[in-house]
This record gives C-alpha cells, sequence and structure tokens, in this order.
C-alpha cells in the first residue's frame, strides 16, 4: 500500500484551456471539444497536439450533442474516432452510451471498450442518466473500464453525494468512482468529509466576455462563455492537497 494523493483531472476544449491546466496542477486531462454542450469529440490536430503534453491524456469519444442512445452508424464512427486517438499516442479515451430505457447500453459499450484495448478507459456521465448506477459500476467493472465519471445521478457531485458514497462503496475499490460536476475549491471540502476517492474530475473554467461585437454579432462567439481558469484549477489542486492523502494500491492516474 502507498500513500498518494488525490489526482485532479481537468476537462478542457482548446490550447488554452489545456495549458492552464498543465500550468494549475492537473494530474490527467480530459480533451474535448464544446465544453458547454458537454463535451465532443476533440479534433485530430488538438489531439495531436495535446500528445505532447507532460500528463496523460484522455479524449472524449462522443460524435455529437444530445442523448448517448447511439445508431450503428454513430457506434462506427466512435470506434474511428478511438483509432485516431491511438494514432495520436494519447493516454486513453471517455465512453459511454444508453440504451432506450434508460440503462447503459452493455453493447456498444462492449464494442467500445473491446475496440480500446490498450488505451486507458473511463466510463462518462450516461451512468447519470441510467435508473440504477449500482448497476452501472458492475457492468463498468465488467467492461474493465479504470474509472466512473458520475455525479451521482444528479447535477452535480455535491448533490448526488449520497449516491457517490453508495457507488463507491459498492465498488470496493474494483473501479474509481471519480466524482464531476460542481467540484471546485469551494465544494471539495463536503465532499472529501463523506467520499473517499482517488481522483476528482472538474472544468476549472470562470466566466469570459466577448469583446468584440462583431464577433456576436455574426454569431461567431457568445456574448459570455466559461475558460479553464488557472486561478480555479490551482485553487482546486490547493484544497486537495491539503486533505489527508488516500491509501491506495492502485495507480491514481
Amino acid at each position: 500500500m502507498t500513500k498518494s494523493r488525490i489526482a485532479l483531472e481537468v476537462c478542457v476544449d482548446n490550447a488554452a484551456g489545456l495549458a492552464a491546466a498543465i500550468a494549475g496542477g492537473a494530474d490527467r486531462i480530459e480533451l474535448c471539444s464544446a465544453l458547454p454542450l458537454g463535451g465532443l469529440t476533440p479534433s485530430p490536430g488538438f489531439m495531436a497536439f495535446a500528445a505532447k503534453c507532460s500528463v496523460p491524456v484522455y479524449a472524449m469519444i462522443r460524435p455529437r450533442i444530445g442523448d448517448f442512445i447511439f445508431s450503428e452508424a454513430e457506434v462506427d464512427m466512435m470506434r474511428r474516432d478511438i483509432d485516431v486517438v491511438r494514432a495520436a499516442g494519447l493516454a486513453g479515451v471517455v465512453l459511454g452510451a444508453n440504451s432506450r430505457s434508460g440503462a447503459l447500453d452493455e453493447a456498444a459499450l462492449r464494442i467500445l471498450s473491446t475496440h480500446a484495448a490498450g488505451l486507458g478507459t473511463t466510463l462518462h456521465r450516461a451512468i447519470d442518466l441510467a435508473p440504477s448506477l449500482l448497476h452501472g459500476v458492475d457492468l463498468g467493472i465488467d467492461l474493465k473500464f479504470e474509472r466512473i465519471l458520475s455525479s451521482g445521478g444528479r447535477r452535480t457531485a455535491p448533490e448526488g453525494i449520497d449516491i457517490l458514497v453508495a457507488m463507491n462503496d459498492h465498488a470496493r475499490g474494483r473501479i474509481s468512482i471519480m466524482p464531476g460536476s460542481g467540484v471546485n475549491a469551494g465544494s471539495i471540502n463536503a465532499l472529501l468529509s463523506r467520499l473517499a476517492v482517488r481522483e476528482v474530475h472538474g472544468s476549472c473554467s470562470a466566466d469570459v466576455i466577448e469583446r468584440d461585437s462583431k464577433v456576436i454579432e455574426f454569431g461567431f462567439a457568445n456574448a459570455r462563455s466559461r475558460q479553464t481558469s488557472l486561478a480555479e484549477v490551482s485553487a482546486l489542486r490547493y484544497a486537495l492537497d491539503q486533505n489527508i492523502p488516500v491509501t491506495t494500491s492502485a495507480s491514481t492516474i
């Protein structure tokens, strides 16, 4: 058994956010495009650029906005995107799929996780839409995912803390339960007072005001958006470092 600090994963969707996350102390990156929409598959160019990072990078594999009920054609697209991740030299992929009942789509996830053999795998918040999150934990273990990113079936992790605790207890160390959504320097102490985890996930973003009125007028940007913030990443990293390190026999990143 070894002592290790709680790992911080930060999701980013552009080069500036990537630089801010690493400078602020992120241990791992979730690479996306379109974070305001929950994150979509990043471009091949962004993947290749991020592959030069000093920390592991996992790419979101999600071909469109909306639900996580994917057709056969979309699953085939996701398989091809996994190939791009592997070719770029990234560390892993972030996957999720639901059936029409709301449960995790075991068939699609089995296809995708099998295709991702040799890469690290995270099961994302599609699990939060499922009727039974504990069943989702069992499926994640069966499919050999490294971790499950979840807000406990609620909009934010602080709201879903009771279910996150139940998921963590049910997992019994067989898979990492990584809280995400609403995780920041202001909420982390309350979460960790009840939840013994090896890693946490945050966007660590702050409001950015678009100053170019013509860019807004032409529809190229919103007047207000969110951007990964060095200060927010650093603050969460500092708050995590004030907590007693967890004891684990598994890697935290």
